[in-house]
């Protein structure tokens, strides 16, 4: 029953004992410190989370919360209510309230820039200014563009943020948790593939204005497959980073925030970043409809169905300690007929230490029909003297 499952497996270079329907190995927990307040890293390509520290405590984010302005300026480019090219006036409020006032793009009051220009500004530059001024002409108030950040964010699962300006200026309750920002930096990488590339711009020159014209980001340049995201610091919030690289089709996602300097915070970002390249593999387990294994099926016209996986199956784990997970099969044996291909018949579950177990679907891989008449009077007879075989048990295998 769980000779499909154990090839796999072994094949992959696993020590594996099962008993019945589970796959037991030891557990591996992976150790990291880091003087960041709120830490968190995670492999895009499989979800999973290589290291967390307080990633769930809400923060001061600073300008890392413009990402979420951001997000919402590209939403509307991609839906096509907003284009690149479309021309903004500055407005007088705007650059009253703005003008030098923390990071800015130096915008003046009337200009005429594009929404192209305002992005650069806001990534490139960390504009609070470029902010303010976006915000007006996508919803024609800062605050009623703050309502729809907050909306957003809900709508992206980012329970522990709240947005009381778009801007990251310092405000009571205006807050966001490491997991957030890099639920909210994944999104912007895969949501956004074609407008994504301008978090890399390393410099834009706003007219004439060289004193503020490069971007922050201290792995741009630095870190091999860098191409975003965004810097943050505030005398409350020290400083932050949100982060993403990309190599050969892998892409890592870090924040790190609460360091003491933009020193500390480009050799810990470095750090946590080469940490999880250098320590963590993605390591495919099943291909989407491929079988897992197969369950006897009772008063059926098939002895056994196979159980395959809808999507990919993949984990990302430690190089060295990707022996000690435990995957398990859990089903119904003997699982009753009639049953169509498709139908759930449980589940296929990956678990590893100090993080939520992942849970896919098995589901049936063909129909089976049931039988009838004496067949039915047979198969319960030959069950009730012989019960089932799936209680199949494997040797452990040496490496």
């Amino acid at each position: 029953m769980v000779g499909k499952l154990k090839a796999t497996l072994t094949k992959l270079g696993y020590s594996v004992i099962a008993l019945s329907m589970m796959v037991i190995a030891a557990p591996v927990n992976a150790q990291m410190a880091t003087p960041a307040g709120h830490a968190i890293l995670l492999d895009a390509s499989t979800n999973s989370v290589l290291f967390e520290k307080d990633a769930d405590t809400p923060f001061p984010p600073a300008s890392m919360s413009k990402l979420m302005t951001v997000y919402l300026a590209f939403d509307a480019i991609k839906n096509g209510t907003m284009r690149l090219e479309d021309q903004v006036v500055v407005s007088d409020q705007a650059w009253r309230d703005w003008n030098n006032r923390g990071s800015t793009m130096f915008l003046r009051a009337r200009d005429v820039v594009t929404v192209a220009d305002l992005l650069r500004g806001i990534i490139v530059l960390s504009g609070n200014d470029a902010c303010v001024v976006l915000a007006e002409h996508m919803a024609g108030s800062e605050g009623v563009f703050v309502e729809w950040l907050n909306a957003k964010a809900a709508d992206l699962g980012m329970t522990g943020s709240h947005f009381e300006n778009t801007n990251g200026w310092p405000a009571e309750g205006h807050v966001m948790t490491a997991r957030d920002l890099a639920t909210l930096s994944l999104h912007l990488a895969t949501d956004f593939p074609d407008l994504y590339p301008m978090f890399a711009e390393r410099e834009y020159l706003y007219k004439e204005f060289e004193r503020n014209k490069y971007n922050r980001n201290p792995l741009l340049g630095r870190f091999p497959g860098a191409d975003g995201l965004k810097t943050g610091h505030t005398e409350e919030a020290g400083y932050g980073l949100a982060a993403s690289a990309e190599r050969e089709g892998r892409r890592l996602v870090l924040v790190v925030a609460g360091l003491s300097s933009a020193n500390e915070r480009m050799r810990e970002s470095t750090r946590l970043m080469q940490y999880g390249y250098r320590n963590f593999e993605h390591y495919p387990l099943f291909r989407a409809t491929e079988t897992v294994d197969y369950a006897e099926v009772w008063l059926g016209k098939e002895a056994t169905v196979p159980m395959v996986v809808g999507t990919d199956v993949a984990i990302t784990m430690s190089r060295r300690q990707r022996a000690q997970m435990a995957v398990k099969v859990e089903y119904m044996n003997p699982t009753p007929a009639p049953i169509k291909k498709g139908d759930q018949l449980g589940e296929l579950v990956i678990e590893m230490p100090d993080r939520p177990a992942f849970r896919t679907p098995l589901l049936a891989g063909q129909d089976v029909g049931e039988v009838g008449g004496f067949g039915r009077i047979g198969a319960a007879f030959e069950y009730m003297l012989f019960g089932s075989s799936g209680a199949e048990t494997l040797e452990p295998q040496q490496q």
